[in-house]
């Protein structure tokens, strides 16, 4: 079976490591498609466990140097895992909150999303396209393997967004408007809801102030705006703590 560098249009991906190729087998063993083991290395009892384990799941595995060349893996990178993307529908459910991405441009920002969607009991992030790759290597190790518990979908508009099943939730999106009210001020819905977010650099386009509740997060005057992934992270745990 033929090996080659990540593309954004393949089916499949690779997680780079034994713990987030754990995490993966421990979640979706369904999904992995064959293991790659770098040859001639020391076997700690972790990995061992871990080998352990991929065989019990019958899970072919190939001791292969070209594999981690071929894949740009570190030296310090023992195990890669490569697995089928998976389709992962939101959830519409009254419990199941959103996290709605405009247009996120870094793979670092977007694992860290995802790794604290997950700590904070956040399940389904819809991504507005253009966008970074959710199932890039990069990201994948940014989330810390996170993203194997989550849902994630990409939506070419807002609109389709809405149009899939969103359109009767409250919508509230993050960004400096007239109108914006403080986090602080801001208590979580009663029904389904959706928290937006836009691209690093740019934010989100002033229209959405008219189709959403605005709200911003207060901050001193000596930066321009908080990290994307740091905006998230107050954002989640401000609402996390009401429900």
């Amino acid at each position: 079976m033929k090996l080659s560098r990540y593309k954004h249009d393949s089916p499949f991906s690779y997680t780079l490591g034994a713990t987030l190729s754990y995490e993966l087998l421990k979640t979706s063993p369904e999904l992995i498609r064959r293991i790659f083991l770098r040859p001639n290395i020391q076997f700690g009892d972790d990995l061992t466990r871990i080998l352990n384990d991929f065989h019990q799941h019958q899970k072919e595995v190939i001791e292969s140097n070209k594999a981690f060349n071929i894949l740009n893996a570190k030296d310090n990178c023992l195990l890669i895992a490569e697995f089928t993307k998976p389709s992962t529908p939101l959830s519409y459910d009254q419990d199941q909150p959103h996290i709605v991405l405009i247009n996120p441009s870094d793979a670092g920002n977007l694992g860290t999303i995802i790794r604290t969607a997950v700590a904070f009991n956040f399940y389904n992030i819809a991504i507005i396209t253009p966008a970074v790759d959710p199932y890039h290597p990069k990201t994948i190790r940014a989330s810390m393997g996170a993203i194997f518990h989550l849902n994630i979908k990409l939506f070419e508009r807002f609109d389709d967004y809405l149009q899939s099943g969103a359109n009767s939730r409250a919508l509230y999106s993050f960004m400096l408007n007239p109108n914006a009210q403080t986090l602080e001020s801001t208590t979580q819905p009663t029904g389904n809801y959706s928290l937006i977010f836009g691209n690093e650099a740019s934010g989100l386009p002033p229209e959405f102030a008219q189709k959403t509740k605005p709200i911003y997060i207060p901050q001193s005057s000596n930066v321009d705006s908080l990290n994307l992934s740091i905006a998230v992270g107050i954002a989640l745990h401000h609402f996390n703590n009401q429900s």
